[in-house]
């Protein structure tokens, strides 16, 4: 998966049909928010951590959205400085996870797996939804890559998600969800210290 997201495209690259990008990037927006909700409380509801941290996720990615929205027409320099600070909050959210996973190695609880099943379901189709419409735009500037890498790191973690449910009802423990949530976490470190890399590059390479 790592040799696919090594392709390098020139730092001065843009968007070429931008009224289109802005129409993705706030429909991509709204799908995240929506699902943030829905996987908040069904994550709550079910005691699945995965899902809870799925819900974090979303809530990221609506944000890294906004934040795509408001620098969309500046100059190469800010979408870069845009770009490392949503790569921050990626390698962050990694991070939280991964803390949180090793906490749940001391709790009992089985999660819901019927829960976890239908909701991945859900969450993997509108990540499908947002990622592909966001493909033709996955090889501009940072900024553009990291939204696209968010997507892409979803829809895995959304199979993940449908993964673990069926090991949590075939073993009855909660292994499955807290191995699943350290996976999801590792996608969050990789994608995040990928968009830093391009997006120091850039910043050298500006006045």
């Amino acid at each position: 998966m790592s040799h696919a997201c090594e392709h390098h495209t020139p730092a001065a690259t843009a968007v070429h049909d931008l009224p289109r990008y802005r129409r993705v990037l706030w429909v991509a927006l709204l799908i995240n928010a929506a699902m943030f909700g829905v996987e908040l409380l069904s994550g709550w509801q079910s005691g699945s951590l995965s899902l809870l941290a799925d819900s974090i996720d979303f809530a990221g990615d609506a944000l890294n959205y906004g934040v795509s929205l408001a620098v969309l027409s500046a100059a190469l320099a800010w979408r870069a400085r845009a770009a490392v600070a949503k790569a921050v909050c990626m390698m962050g959210f990694g991070a939280l996870v991964l803390g949180r996973a090793a906490w749940g190695l001391y709790t009992g609880a089985v999660p819901d797996a019927t829960t976890m099943g239908l909701v991945g379901l859900l969450a993997l189709v509108a990540n499908v939804a947002v990622a592909w419409m966001l493909y033709a735009f996955r090889e501009g500037d940072a900024n553009m890559r990291s939204v696209w890498l968010c997507s892409r790191n979803d829809a895995i973690g959304n199979l993940l998600v449908m993964l673990a449910a069926a090991g949590v009802l075939g073993t009855g423990s909660g292994w499955p969800d807290l191995l699943v949530a350290a996976g999801m976490a590792a996608l969050a470190l990789q994608g995040g210290w990928q968009v830093m890399r391009q997006a120091r590059r850039e910043l050298a390479g500006t006045p």
